[in-house]
């Protein structure tokens, strides 16, 4: 079976395409390669790729129209949509990027869905985010997403309205996946684990929001990958056909518990820089997994004692440090 992996050589679009092409499919990886972070990490990432058989590579975007209706001509079966421009912050500065990537790109990807004769499903990519100013925990899929706090959260969920209205008007099976604070090896270096672990080493002082009082449901890659798999494989029977699941480890930690986690790992000290409440942030986050279990027999199994840990020795591998 030939899938199509938007956002290849990120972190979970990476690690997906490495887990099907592990069980023998054939990948057509798409990425454009931007330097919103360190180029020389998604290049690494692709090189680990481009060793196993199975794996092509296209370098472009997926928000470009033409270059991607050219690959209707190929017998794709399933597309896993993960490539977006992420970032709470970084959506302060520059939201146009998320109105091409993340929008454009979602319109995009479902118009090559739609001229794909064989399409069996199409998986992408949403947040957690989307539950924005909610305050009932833990955020269930039935929850009001009306208030969202950035604008990265609100094109993620225009992406889900967007979807819906793909499936009533084409009959499209799709899924969307609401991720919850992804971490392990290969992570984006943006990201609380990456940046809080490169300035413990460095002996400096990490940033912490809100004065430590931030909850995060902590998901190692490993499980959201499991989810995403089975998202595939098990494209909604509903009508429409498009159904939306939170992927999270259904556990709310402490920010300075996973400090505390990478701090034995790391066998460092972490001097923290308490800070305020940052802008477009929220202060918890916690997934409802249960329709996720019924449905797609999700259950993840990596508590951050076992993930941070395998992060870290990764880190030290990669980084030399």
């Amino acid at each position: 079976m030939t899938v199509l992996v938007t956002g290849a050589a990120g972190f979970i679009g990476s690690h997906v395409a490495e887990a099907l092409l592990k069980r023998g499919e054939t990948v057509i990886g798409v990425d454009n390669l931007n330097d919103y972070y360190d180029v020389r990490l998604k290049e690494a990432r692709l090189e680990r790729l481009k060793a196993r058989p199975g794996f092509t590579f296209k370098r472009l975007d997926f928000a470009d129209r033409e270059a991607m209706l050219s690959l209707a001509g190929i017998d794709i079966l399933c597309i896993v949509h993960l490539g977006a421009q992420p970032g709470v912050r970084y959506s302060l500065v520059n939201p146009y990027a998320y109105v091409t990537s993340n929008l454009m790109g979602q319109v995009v990807v479902l118009e090559l869905a739609r001229a794909l004769k064989n399409l069996r499903s199409v998986v992408y990519a949403s947040s957690s985010s989307v539950y924005g100013g909610n305050t009932k925990l833990p955020f269930a899929v039935g929850d009001a997403v009306e208030t969202p706090q950035s604008l990265y959260a609100a094109t993620k969920r225009a992406d889900e309205l967007i979807a819906h209205t793909y499936a009533h008007l084409y009959g499209l099976h799709l899924t969307g996946l609401r991720f919850f604070t992804v971490y392990g090896p290969w992570g984006r270096p943006d990201m609380a684990p990456m940046l809080f672990t490169r300035a413990m080493l460095k002996g400096e002082p990490i940033r912490v929001f809100n004065k430590g009082e931030m909850w995060r449901d902590f998901t190692y890659v490993d499980d959201i990958v499991a989810g995403v798999l089975a998202a595939m494989d098990k494209p909604p029977t509903v009508k429409p056909p498009h159904k939306v699941y939170n992927l999270g480890n259904h556990k709310s930690e402490k920010l300075t518990d996973f400090i505390g986690a990478l701090e034995s790992a790391l066998g460092v000290k972490a001097e923290m820089r308490f800070e305020p409440m940052q802008p477009g942030d929220v202060i918890s986050t916690y997934a409802d997994i249960e329709e996720t279990r019924h449905d797609l027999d999700f259950e993840p199994s990596t508590p951050i004692s076992v993930g941070v840990p395998k992060f870290v020795a990764w880190y030290r591998d990669f980084y030399g440090m």
